[in-house]
Order: C-alpha cells, then structure tokens, then sequence
C-alpha cells in the first residue's frame, strides 16, 4: 500500500526503482563464504586448556538489523569466564569503533591471546 491506501504490486515499486536507479541496500548473501585462493593456517587454539582469565579474548563483528538500516556490533569476550570485556555498536563497518574499543579493552587487561575466529 502506498500513503493514500492504494495498493501497490511489488513489480511495480521494482519496475519504478528501476526507472529512477535506486536499488535496496542490504548485506548479501554468502558473507561467510571463504575465497578459494586463500591459504587455509592451521588453527593453534584448537586444543589449547584455557584455565584462566584474560588467557584467551575473542572478538567479534555482527550487524543488527534496525527498522532504518543496520547497525554493528563489536564486542571482546573472555573464553575463560564469557564476560564481555568491552563492546561498541556503530552505524558503519569503519574501522575507527572497533579500534576504540579494543585500545579500551586492552586499558583494562592484557591477554595472552586475541582470536578473531572461532573453531569448534
């Protein structure tokens, strides 16, 4: 339906964007899909006895969808004690959240480790 209440066919509000070259934003799919051509490195957590805090962090990226777009969340967690050290969430991918929030992360405690990929 539009403003007025008339309905609207989805092909035509496709057809309309076309005319006009606007288009969807959206995350596609696949984003997790590794790229062939990259060397595979072994994975040295994999049987490591994390027995202590501040051990092992691990981060992460994720987006959250909002009614208006998306928004990003950064977040540094303690393997040993899943505690949330520190997280941020942002409107872009820009690298300048993320940094902020490991400089403050990293003010608190240091760990022996930061993974940026999980291995089950």
């Amino acid at each position: 339906m539009n403003r007025e209440g008339d309905q609207i066919h989805k092909n035509t509000v496709r057809r309309y964007m076309r005319e006009m070259g606007i288009m969807a934003i959206y995350p596609g799919p696949n984003l997790s899909k590794r790229d062939l051509q990259h060397r595979i490195y072994p994975y040295l957590l994999r049987k490591l006895n994390i027995t202590e805090p501040n051990q092992v962090w691990s981060v992460d990226i994720t987006y959250i969808r909002m009614k208006h777009g998306w928004m990003y969340l950064f977040a540094v967690i303690d393997w040993y004690s899943r505690f949330i050290i520190d997280w941020q969430v942002d409107q872009t991918l820009e690298i300048g959240f993320v940094l902020e929030t490991m400089k403050r992360a990293l003010s608190l405690q240091r760990p022996h480790v930061v993974n940026s990929v999980y291995q089950p």
